[in-house]
């Protein structure tokens, strides 16, 4: 079977939970809940994302989850903690039906992500429910246009990131993590604020301090002071309305009184974070493979392959989280309300079922093959899909389409395969070289 007519295998349908045993539930808090945490689920922390990827975690949780599913069968595991109902996911049907039945029965706002986010984004559409979701989330699409193939500031966008390149990108025949990410926050901040943000970057530091506490959800007090300085310089820009802008298209954008429009930036300014890190990442593996640099050079659909399929080996999300808001039934069974549930992303985007499970291949986005499948969901799906993904796809492949016009990377350390299942984009170090008139 070519990677063009390949689909991942499919699990049995939507069972009755199962329940773990002691052991087990401690299994899985050591092996895929607590690497997850300490390498931080809003901002990484660099060093225990270098542990993880000396132990190489996500490999070890998904060999672990995959002997669970094996032992369990393919419904909700359930796991016995104290106070709390907590279900892991195990089969792709589930995963179809969580996120095609968001924000009810399955609300995005669960109580963890409602301590973390609150830290920076209060407002924000993802910790959000009922009507006031209803409102941000409508806002949120208008102005990222998620229903357009193409932003209707797609030519502004284009433009400020090829002066970005002319202007930032770095000299000489070397490119790591600290050059690329400086030039990619500086295309973040004028896209979405304008070119008055573009050297703004106290405001990218202050974002990064709130972020750093939101690692730590409740357990950590708000910063309420440092936030609402953070928002005071963000509702600037905003009032400026710089055309060219997200923030110039806010000022077009009608919206209901319970929305905060300049309380949506903080998200979206975070999520830039995880594209860069998706783009570095995606140079690295075109600087390993050469024959699919030069594809990806000319071929603009091919580079959007690359960067989702880069998605799909190293989420940015490295759990996705539901949270039931009544009693939900799975074939018979009860589970109760407020159960928590767990989509582990490498787990099933990274499937040993799939014969590309931990080798790049784009080309099982190009077929459409990837698609299809309910287990791969590199911007979510669903109601509470990434409502940015479009932007997001059109800055980072603008963004790798102009450093390859000009230049060729190879990867000092080249990448699988087979590719590793966590990698520290940090530590990644490219050369350049230019390509000759």
């Amino acid at each position: 079977m070519t990677a063009s007519t390949a689909t991942p295998a499919r699990t049995a349908p939507s069972a009755p939970p199962a329940t773990a045993s002691a052991l087990d539930t401690a299994k899985v808090a050591l092996a895929v809940i607590t690497p997850a945490l300490l390498q931080g689920v809003i901002r990484r922390r660099p060093r225990m994302v270098r542990f993880a990827r000396r132990l190489d975690t996500d490999k070890r949780a998904g060999r672990l989850l995959q002997r669970l599913r094996r032992q369990y069968g393919g419904s909700p595991l359930m796991l016995k903690v104290p106070g709390r109902s907590f279900a892991v996911v195990l089969s792709p049907a589930d995963v179809e039906r969580l996120l095609r039945e968001t924000p009810d029965p399955f609300t995005p706002a669960t109580t963890e992500k409602r301590a973390a986010l609150r830290h920076f984004q209060p407002h924000g559409v993802l910790i959000s429910t009922g009507e006031e979701r209803t409102h941000r989330r409508m806002y949120n699409e208008r102005v990222l246009d998620t229903q357009e193939t193409e932003h209707r500031q797609a030519d502004a966008i284009v433009a400020a990131i090829r002066d970005e390149v002319r202007r930032g990108d770095p000299a000489g025949d070397a490119l790591d993590w600290r050059r690329f990410s400086t030039m990619f926050a500086r295309i973040a901040r004028r896209v979405t604020l304008g070119e008055a943000a573009r050297d703004d970057e106290r405001l990218t530091r202050e974002l990064d301090r709130l972020r750093d506490a939101a690692n730590w959800a409740y357990l950590r007090p708000r910063q309420e002071g440092l936030r609402q300085r953070f928002q005071r310089r963000v509702d600037a820009y905003v009032a400026r309305a710089e055309p060219g802008s997200l923030a110039g298209m806010m000022a077009g954008t009608p919206s209901t009184t319970d929305v905060d429009p300049a309380g949506q930036v903080p998200h979206w300014l975070f999520a830039f974070d995880a594209a860069a890190a998706t783009a570095f990442r995606t140079l690295a593996l075109l600087g390993s493979d050469p024959s699919r640099a030069e594809t990806a050079a000319t071929d603009l659909r091919f580079l959007g392959a690359c960067v989702q399929d880069t998605l799909r080996l190293w989420p940015t999300t490295l759990a996705i989280l539901r949270e039931s808001t009544r009693e939900t039934d799975w074939d018979g069974a009860t589970l109760p309300a407020h159960t928590s549930l767990i989509i582990m992303s490498s787990f099933f985007q990274r499937d040993e079922g799939m014969h590309y499970a931990d080798r790049f291949a784009p080309e099982v986005w190009l077929s459409g093959a990837a698609r299809r499948s309910p287990q791969i969901f590199p911007f979510s799906a669903g109601p509470a899909g990434c409502a940015g993904r479009n932007l997001v796809l059109l800055v980072t492949t603008t963004l790798l389409a102009e450093l390859l016009r000009t230049h060729r990377y190879t990867a000092v350390e080249p990448l699988g395969p087979p590719l590793p299942g966590t990698v520290d984009h940090t530590r990644i170090q490219l050369r350049r070289y230019p390509i000759a008139a």
